[in-house]
């Protein structure tokens, strides 16, 4: 079985979706939803020049906020490949960029000791022998352009196998192939999925695949039963979505997670959409995520010259100066052990140790339940050391016997603000 404890220890990841969608900035899926017509899109391909894409700016970014690893669209739903296929005239390099995007992205971001990660569409609307007519999704369904299709989706099977081994073999080691999706018709061996998780496992033998290749984004597919698919993958990816709780089989096992979410609405650039999450949002959704034994894919859209919005790159510092200080309490962190509760707050452990991410701004000193004062070796705030006290005396200890009170301020001035008010971490270290 592949190791995952790199990924489960890693926890926050950056996900970058672009292509020739960009340049419509009416996000990834524009294609499908306005049924547009190949010769519209062809202009897209025609004037693809982002003399913005700046892998080595987006790695420089991703370190700087704590993330460990990337993930970058090497072909979306629309067909185009960011990768100089050996299979396909419609790539980046036969545009005015005349570049192997991905190349670029590998390169940059093991230069930052990030891991790599590659995003790959078993979907593909430009390929002439994938279904167009009768597909719930293709731009083309039910066009008179499409009625009279002659498709032969063996061969479209063997194009994308064919594509597959060369993101496989060209670019070194990969540490996460991810799939994108499933459906009915196009599921698990609809896809020979057995022969490519063979194929793709006897190049990488040490990479992660998703759960996509019996999955969608609103399905987790038959990793969270107790007799998963041979071809169910390594983690589940709900995406644009935080489960209320760890996902686990129905016998208790946990099973690995990563959660797949925009910076605004969009995967894709949508050039109206100015919805932006800020830091104290990621920050929180982070925590969430690692609370409940999962990773937070976190996704940047770069535009169609390849700049990344202010905004963006605002959050992510901002991002980075928290995982400065508190990064201790979501790498290498998972769910606590023990039933540790309080109002407003999140729980990550490690050990024996753990970590209470309190999310707003109690009233006196912090109930906790779950446990007991004499359990606590000691208690400090993660980003400046100081002591949170556990109290053992005093009304709130008296009156209320079943929880243990933490004091988060000094004795003078109970009531004083949070030192983070987007997540203050208390590390408790228990005996």
């Amino acid at each position: 079985m592949v190791d995952k404890k790199w990924f489960t220890d890693a926890r926050f990841g950056m996900f970058i979706h672009f292509g020739l969608y960009s340049v419509a900035a009416k996000g990834e899926w524009y294609a499908s939803i306005q049924k547009v017509s190949p010769e519209k899109y062809n202009e897209y391909f025609e004037t693809f020049s982002p003399a913005h894409y700046d892998p080595a700016f987006y790695a420089h970014m991703a370190k700087q906020a704590g993330m460990k690893y990337a993930v970058l669209t090497a072909k979306h739903h629309e067909g185009f490949c960011l990768f100089d296929s050996a299979y396909t005239d419609y790539k980046s390099v036969n545009t005015p960029a005349g570049r192997d995007l991905v190349r670029e992205f590998v390169d940059a971001f093991r230069a930052e000791g990030l891991g790599v990660g590659l995003y790959y569409s078993l979907v593909d609307w430009h390929h002439p022998d994938y279904p167009a007519f009768h597909d719930p999704f293709h731009p083309l369904r039910g066009s008179n352009a499409a009625q009279s299709e002659q498709c032969h989706f063996d061969r479209y099977l063997d194009y994308m196998h064919a594509q597959v081994k060369e993101l496989c073999t060209n670019y070194g080691k990969i540490d996460l192939l991810w799939f994108d999706f499933s459906y009915e018709g196009h599921s698990g061996a609809d896809w020979r999925a057995q022969e490519l998780v063979d194929m793709v496992k006897s190049l990488q033998p040490d990479i992660l695949i998703n759960s996509r290749l019996e999955a969608s984004g609103g399905s987790l597919g038959s990793l969270l039963t107790d007799s998963p698919s041979p071809w169910a993958g390594d983690f589940a990816v709900p995406e644009q979505i935080i489960p209320p709780f760890s996902l686990k089989t129905p016998s208790g096992h946990p099973v690995c997670w990563e959660a797949c979410q925009t910076f605004n609405n969009s995967f894709g650039y949508t050039a109206d959409d100015h919805a932006y999450k800020d830091a104290q949002t990621c920050i929180r959704q982070l925590t969430d995520c690692v609370s409940k034994n999962g990773n937070y894919l976190l996704n940047i859209s770069p535009d169609g010259n390849g700049s990344i919005a202010p905004e963006i790159v605002k959050s992510l510092r901002e991002i980075g100066r928290w995982m400065q200080y508190n990064g201790e309490s979501i790498y290498g962190c998972k769910e606590s052990p023990l039933p540790v509760s309080s109002f407003g707050c999140r729980v990550t452990a490690r050990d024996n140790i753990l970590y209470l991410h309190v999310l707003q701004q109690p009233v006196g000193p912090l109930p906790l339940a779950g446990i007991r004062p004499q359990d606590i070796r000691y208690a400090r705030i993660l980003s400046n050391g100081a002591e949170a006290e556990v109290l053992t005396k005093g009304w709130a200890a008296e009156n209320y016997p079943d929880y243990t009170f933490i004091s988060l301020a000094s004795q003078s001035n109970e009531t004083q603000p949070l030192p983070d008010p987007a997540d203050t971490v208390v590390k408790i270290v228990l005996h």
